[in-house]
C-alpha cells in the first residue's frame, strides 16, 4: 500500500514517481557501501582459514577477535549517531567510511592475537555509526509504509556480500599463494577488500545530500510532497512512543527491541564469521570450493529478503514477517546441527538458516519505528543497534571456544537456535496496532 499525498500538486502516481527517484539516487550507492562495510566487517571468516596457521592463534583467540570488533561497535554506536544528527550524514558517514576503510586494510600487518584485538577494536569502534546512521538517514526520506521495502532493498547488501565475497575471497586466498610482494594471501585479502571502502567514502560528499531541503535532483513541489507525507505518518503515530532520549533508556519496549535484535544478530555472525570453517569441515579443502559453496545460502537469502519485504508493505503487517523468518532461523540451525556430518544436508540446513536470519534484519527496523518518536530517533536507533551487536562478540567467542573444548560446532547451533526462539516470543507480545503500519 503507498501514500497518496498530493502536496505541491502531485496526485498519486506523482509521488509514487517521486519516491522512486529518491530511491534510484540514494539506494545503489548506499548499497555499495554497505556491502563493503559487511565484507570488510567478516571477511576475517575467510582469512581465518589460513591467518590462523600462518600466526599460530587458536579458535578461541580468533573468536574473540572477531567478536571484539562489536565491543568498539557498540561503546561508540550512541556518540557517533548523535554526531551525525549534528553534523550531517553526508559529512559524517564520509569520515567514518574512510577511516574505517583503513584500519580494515591495516588488519593485514597483524602479527599476533594482540594486534589482532587492538585493530578490530578500533574498526568496530569506527564502522559504529554507519548502519544506524543510514538508517536514521532513511527515515528522514521514507514514512513507515514505505520502509520495509526500501530496508529489505538496502539490506539486501548483506547477503549479497556473501554471494560476492565468497567467491572473492576464497580466488584470493587461491590466486595469492606464492607470497606476491612478500605478502599472504590472506593479507592480500584485507588490502583488496578494505581500500575500496576508502574510495566510497570519498565519493558520498558528491553523491549524498543531508536531507530533503538541500537535494537538487528534486523539485520544489517533490520536496513539499515528500516532507508532507513525512509530517502525516508522524500524525499517524502511536502516541506511546518515547519522545526523548532519557525516555527512551525507561521504555521496557525498547529494551526488548534490543534484545530481540541480539536474538537475530547471534544467528546472523554465526553464519557470517563460521560459515566458510563449517564447510572446510564437512571436507572441502579447496579455498575458491569454499567461496563458492558458501554464496549458496547468501544467494537463497538475497532473494527471500526482497520478496518479504516487499510483502510486509503489501499486507502493511510487520510481526509474522518478522517472526517466521526468525524461525526459520532456529530450525535451519537445527538441522545443520543434527546432519553435521552429511555435507548436503547440513548446507541445507545453513541455507534456510541464513535465508531466516538474514531476513530477519531489515523487518526488524520497521518495527523500532513504532517506539520512537523524530526527536528520539537518532540515539534511540543508536541504543537498539548497540544492544543487538553485543551478538557480534558473544556468538563467534562462543562458537571458538565450544569448537576448541568439544571439537565440533553442534552445541554452539543449539545454543544460538534457542537464542533466537526467545527472540521470537518476544516479537510475539508486541501489540500489533503499534507496528502493523
Amino acid at each position: 500500500m503507498t501514500t497518496t499525498v498530493t502536496s505541491g500538486g502531485l496526485g498519486a502516481s506523482g509521488i509514487d514517481a517521486t519516491y522512486k527517484k529518491v530511491a534510484l539516487r540514494l539506494i545503489p550507492y548506499i548499497f555499495v557501501c554497505y556491502l563493503f562495510n559487511y565484507l570488510d566487517r567478516v571477511n576475517v571468516g575467510f582469512a581465518k582459514l589460513q591467518m590462523l596457521d600462518d600466526l599460530g592463534l587458536s579458535e578461541t583467540a580468533y573468536g574473540l577477535g572477531a567478536g571484539i570488533f562489536f565491543l568498539g561497535y557498540v561503546a561508540f554506536g550512541v556518540p557517533s549517531n548523535l554526531m551525525l544528527h549534528r553534523f550531517g550524514a553526508r559529512r559524517w558517514i564520509a569520515l567514518i567510511m574512510v577511516l574505517w576503510g583503513l584500519l580494515s586494510t591495516s588488519l593485514l600487518f597483524v602479527r599476533s592475537a594482540e594486534s589482532f584485538y587492538v585493530l578490530r577494536f578500533l574498526t568496530g569502534a569506527a564502522e559504529a555509526g554507519f548502519f544506524p546512521g543510514i538508517v536514521l538517514y532513511l527515515t528522514k526520506w521514507f514514512p513507515s509504509a514505505r520502509r520495509g521495502g526500501v530496508m529489505a532493498l538496502f539490506m539486501s547488501a548483506i547477503p549479497l556480500s556473501g554471494v560476492l565475497g565468497g567467491p572473492f575471497s576464497g580466488w584470493i586466498l587461491g590466486h595469492f599463494t606464492d607470497g606476491q610482494a612478500g605478502m599472504h594471501a590472506w593479507q592480500w585479502l584485507f588490502l583488496l577488500q578494505g581500500l575500496p571502502t576508502v574510495v566510497l567514502g570519498i565519493g558520498i560528499l558528491a553523491v549524498l545530500s543531508n536531507g530533503i531541503d538541500d537535494a537538487r535532483f528534486l523539485s520544489s513541489d517533490e520536496k513539499a510532497a515528500l516532507k508532507q507525507a513525512l509530517v502525516e505518518d508522524d500524525k499517524n503515530r502511536p502516541k506511546t512512543v518515547s519522545d526523548s532520549f532519557a525516555a527512551v533508556l525507561r521504555n521496557k519496549g525498547v529494551w526488548a527491541l534490543g534484545v530481540i535484535y541480539f536474538s537475530i544478530q547471534s544467528g546472523v555472525y554465526m553464519i557470517n564469521f563460521w560459515l566458510p570453517s563449517i564447510i572446510k569441515a564437512s571436507g572441502q579443502t579447496d579455498p575458491a570450493l569454499v567461496g563458492w559453496l558458501s554464496a549458496i545460502p547468501y544467494l537463497a537469502a538475497s532473494v527471500f529478503m526482497l520478496y518479504v519485504g516487499r510483502s510486509a508493505d503489501r499486507h502493511r503487517e510487520r510481526r509474522l514477517h518478522l517472526a517466521i523468518p526468525m524461525l526459520m532461523g532456529v530450525g535451519g540451525l537445527m538441522v545443520a546441527a543434527n546432519f553435521s556430518a552429511s555435507p548436503t544436508i547440513a548446507l541445507i540446513g545453513l541455507t534456510i538458516a541464513t535465508m531466516g536470519a538474514l531476513t530477519g534484519l531489515p523487518m526488524f527496523w520497521p518495527i523500532s519505528g513504532g517506539y520512537l518518536s523524530p526527536t528520539a530517533m537518532a540515539g534511540g536507533l543508536a541504543l537498539i543497534n548497540s544492544i543487538g551487536q553485543i551478538a557480534g562478540f558473544v556468538s563467534p567467542y562462543m562458537v571458538g571456544w565450544i569448537k576448541d573444548t568439544t571439537q565440533s560446532t553442534d552445541t554452539a547451533l543449539y545454543i544460538l537456535a534457542a537464542i533466537i526462539l526467545v527472540g521470537v516470543v518476544l516479537v510475539l507480545r508486541i501489540p500489533g496496532k503499534l507496528v502493523n503500519r
